[in-house]
């Protein structure tokens, strides 16, 4: 179960996020500085207890009207190899000491982690609580489900683009990560084979939820 220390970070995740985000290919207002405020997620555990694995919501207000982008973390103890172009940011934690935070759609721990909520091995956390579970966030497969193909997590074929980032499973399969978040429509859309959704704040008086992650078939 997850841990959450109740302490510092410096910089804390939303000053390097406001550094981080602009030099993304889906984020929104190129030409102006984030304005940015924290408003939702949730967590998953890593087996092994070492990674720290978050799913975290900003809102932006930068633009001409609110945007409110995804990004899933992982925190490490260490520098993790082969992903320097996926480092956000180091940060002084309190309890923990120094760490690397890593965009997760990059980093086989989480990708994998993000593959057992699908199946429906791993149990979502709350953001905020320590050994909390988080019953809002949703995993959906249709039919009796899917196999990863071997590998996938530490293998896959990364890709950033203007709606969000595209991991390549192989056997026709793509996890697509959903950057900039908009309400869920209740359409079907053709090729997917599952998702999952959760919620976010979209002011402090209401909340609406949406895809974070969608599974669909690259081939027909």
């Amino acid at each position: 179960m997850s841990i959450i220390h109740k302490t510092t970070m410096s910089p804390t995740k939303v000053e390097l996020l406001t550094a981080w985000l602009p030099g993304q290919p889906w984020y929104a207002a190129a030409q102006r500085a984030p304005e940015l405020s924290r408003a939702g997620g949730f967590r998953l555990d890593d087996p092994e207890g070492e990674v720290g694995i978050e799913f975290m919501v900003v809102r932006d207000d930068a633009g001409d009207r609110p945007a409110w982008y995804h990004v899933p973390m992982t925190y490490h103890a260490a520098p993790l190899d082969g992903a320097e172009q996926a480092l956000i940011g180091t940060t002084e934690h309190g309890v923990l000491g120094q760490r690397w935070i890593y965009d997760g759609a990059h980093d086989p721990v989480l990708v994998g982690q993000l593959f057992a909520l699908l199946q429906g091995r791993a149990e979502p956390q709350a953001q905020s609580v320590s050994d909390t579970p988080d019953p809002s966030v949703i995993a959906e497969v249709a039919g009796a489900g899917f196999e990863v193909p071997a590998g996938a997590a530490e293998a896959s074929a990364v890709a950033n683009g203007p709606d969000g980032t595209r991991l390549l499973l192989g056997d026709g399969v793509a996890l697509q990560v959903t950057r900039v978040l908009r309400p869920e429509s209740g359409a079907q859309t053709a090729g997917v084979r599952g998702h999952v959704s959760a919620g976010w704040r979209l002011s402090e008086d209401d909340e609406t939820r949406g895809r974070f992650a969608v599974l669909y078939d690259t081939v027909s």
